[in-house]
């Protein structure tokens, strides 16, 4: 690896993190789309800073980004209050207007100075690491000078008022109720916002910056529930994003910055497949072994009731395979799944029976089915032949804790509005 290549790099760590780390508030307070009107209402404050004091960067910019985010967000707030519409349209209304009188105002001063309006849009990432200043004997690429400062300030910022921040960000009326100013913290972290989105404005720009505020946040928020893990894992995806993006954009000779975007949203496609919570595939399978557990507890309550009327205790597939609860299962595993479980035993050729262990999970499945039975009638004044097939579906669902609930509330004798009994309920473990 080059000295180009290694600042190119670490210029795009400093732009990721920073925008990470405060990504992840936005996205807790459900305020992404704000992060991204600020990105882009930004521009007029800049245009206007630069014809001010002829300067392209220095405090004064970072000023006018910080007056433009207070500037966006209390437009935003009067826009929702007093047209009376919802906070994602006044956010539609006012950073779409900002962001066009801001590239207006570029385009017009990039006519008589050297600013390249599609730097600002697209960033420059390439060839950031060939502006540099002396530090000493030490040259040092400009803008990671800018992005370091913009990444200190966001991290002193998110030490010094983590309580508050955490708080504000999952309960604003508690936050409030206990003193801590939520508005004042909420304008704080705009205005964070706005800094560290022009700071990175040289290394991704304007448009690109938003898939590095948000989307290596939302990859964590899939991974994990707790703040400081998110975090971590927010972290560590835009490290990878700058790594394998820059890798990629050399590989393909293509933009820097766009590689990078595309990289962490394939981060959050695999995050989304993948996450062992709420994944994709953690989902289906969450789902097959809920249709297995009920399939399994409908042979287990046929069986049951089979018993009750005819009193046979063993039958044969050909038999079960004709119930249409279980149409389209293949009866022999899930009778292959109770066997393996100890709920089910051989008696014969093709004919199997219910154990010990089998009629007490039964009997529970059956107290469920007709305890909501009766509290269907009792409650909803359910005409009879509308309760089976709710009770049939929330039989499944119904746990021991839920059916003592219910026994005390019918205050009933033990049967169910169809006169048949209610099985006692096993004592509790």
């Amino acid at each position: 690896m080059t000295s180009h290549d290694f600042w190119t790099v670490l210029i795009a760590c400093a732009c990721n993190l920073a925008c990470c780390w405060l990504g992840c508030y936005l996205l807790l307070r459900r305020m992404s789309l704000l992060g991204d009107a600020i990105s882009h209402a930004v521009l007029p404050g800049l245009a206007i800073a630069f014809v001010l004091s002829g300067q392209r960067q220095g405090w004064s910019i970072f000023a006018a980004a910080a007056v433009m985010s207070l500037v966006t967000t209390t437009f935003i707030q009067w826009v929702h209050q007093s047209a009376r519409v919802s906070e994602d349209a006044s956010i539609g209304v006012v950073f779409p207007a900002l962001f066009a009188l801001g590239v207006i105002l570029i385009t017009r001063v990039a006519a008589h100075v050297d600013l390249d309006p599609q730097c600002v849009l697209y960033g420059v990432l390439e060839i950031a690491s060939l502006d540099t200043v002396a530090l000493g004997a030490f040259e040092m690429p400009r803008v990671l000078i800018t992005l370091s400062i913009a990444l200190c300030m966001a991290m002193l910022f998110i030490v010094l008022c983590w309580k508050e921040l955490t708080i504000t960000s999952f309960d604003p009326a508690l936050a409030t109720t206990m003193g801590i100013p939520a508005g004042l913290i909420q304008y704080l972290l705009m205005i964070h916002v706005g800094m560290v989105t022009v700071a990175s404005f040289e290394a991704v720009g304007s448009i690109l910056v938003i898939a590095m505020l948000i989307v290596p946040a939302a990859t964590a928020h899939l991974l994990t529930d707790r703040l400081k893990y998110m975090l971590l894992i927010a972290s560590l995806v835009a490290i990878v994003t700058a790594l394998v993006g820059y890798m990629g954009a050399v590989w393909l000779n293509t933009s820097t910055a766009g590689m990078m975007a595309i990289v962490v949203g394939w981060q959050f496609a695999l995050a989304v497949a993948l996450s062992p919570r709420y994944g994709l595939l953690a989902k289906m399978i969450r789902r097959k072994r809920l249709a297995q557990r009920i399939a399994n507890e409908d042979v287990l309550a046929w069986l049951y009731r089979q018993h009750e009327l005819t009193g046979a205790s063993a039958h044969t597939l050909a038999t079960l395979a004709h119930n249409r609860e279980l149409m389209g299962h293949d009866v022999r595993k899930i009778v292959l799944r109770l066997e393996q479980k100890g709920l089910l035993k051989s008696t014969a050729a093709d004919h199997f029976a219910l154990t010990e262990q089998g009629k007490l999970a039964a009997q529970s499945i059956i107290r469920a089915h007709r305890l909501w039975e009766a509290f269907l009638e009792k409650h909803m004044q359910l005409p009879h032949d509308h309760l089976h097939t709710p009770a049939e579906r929330m039989e499944h669902f119904v746990g021991p804790l839920l059916q003592k609930e219910l026994a005390e509330q019918l205050h009933q004798s033990g049967i169910d509005p169809h006169g048949k009994p209610i099985p006692p309920q096993e004592p509790l473990p």
